[in-house]
């Protein structure tokens, strides 16, 4: 007679398997839910930032009131516009400009201190990236210069080193940034960059300051202009 004992076990083996499974289901879905709220209250942070971030944006645009600054939408950026006539291959501010480029200065820190201000107001941690870029014109007589590899090289170092000598006339004037809450970048992008003028006598106009101002969550790398 054939045995039958192994079937007395089958069920209680089957609702043992339902029991664990079911367990399983209920500790991945406890684990999936919880990790959905984590996300989406993160995605409300995310949220609530981006739209300060926006109003404090808003708030950089008053520096469009001022006679010292052009916004471009088009680059998302400021020229300064004080047009300051170098000699060729300086770098040296002409003392007949520092007044009006020191006005710009304390026009621009007293805007971004404001901004600062409304971020901590609103419990917002928000640190600003300020760029001060320099550029350089081309030569318009010699197409093939603008071309030679160490002409360019001249024109990045000739551009930073105009857009650091505006940077130390501002800070010799006082004009500074909290390290705490922005950096101050300088950069120079030569004969290259977005949004340059062209055309027949325009060339000339890129001798010129542009100010970005970036607002941007996290921590910022701490530096010191010398």
């Amino acid at each position: 007679m054939p045995m039958r004992a192994p079937s007395n076990f089958f069920w209680p083996s089957y609702a043992d398997l339902l029991t664990a499974l079911f367990v399983v289901m209920m500790v991945l879905f406890v684990l999936s839910f919880r990790l959905f709220r984590e996300r989406e209250e993160q995605l409300e942070i995310y949220a609530t930032n981006y739209k300060k971030i926006k109003e404090l944006e808003q708030a950089l645009h008053r520096l469009d009131d001022s006679p010292y600054f052009e916004f471009q939408p088009q680059n998302q950026r400021y020229e300064l516009m004080v047009p300051v006539q170098f000699a060729q291959w300086e770098y040296e501010i002409p003392q007949k400009y520092t007044k009006n480029l020191v006005e710009a200065g304390k026009q621009l820190q007293a805007l971004i201190e404001e901004a600062d201000r409304a971020s901590i107001a609103n419990e917002l941690d928000v640190k600003y990236l300020v760029i001060v870029e320099g550029m350089a014109a081309r030569d318009p007589r010699d197409q093939q210069i603008n071309r030679d590899r160490a002409f360019i090289q001249q024109t990045y170092l000739l551009s930073y080193q105009r857009a650091l000598a505006l940077a130390s006339l501002w800070k010799r004037n006082g004009i500074t940034f909290d390290k705490d809450n922005f950096e101050l970048i300088i950069a120079g992008s030569g004969i290259y960059g977005a949004g340059r003028y062209s055309g027949i006598g325009e060339e000339g106009k890129n001798r010129r300051f542009l100010i970005q101002i970036i607002p941007k969550t996290g921590q910022l790398q701490k530096r010191e202009h010398e």
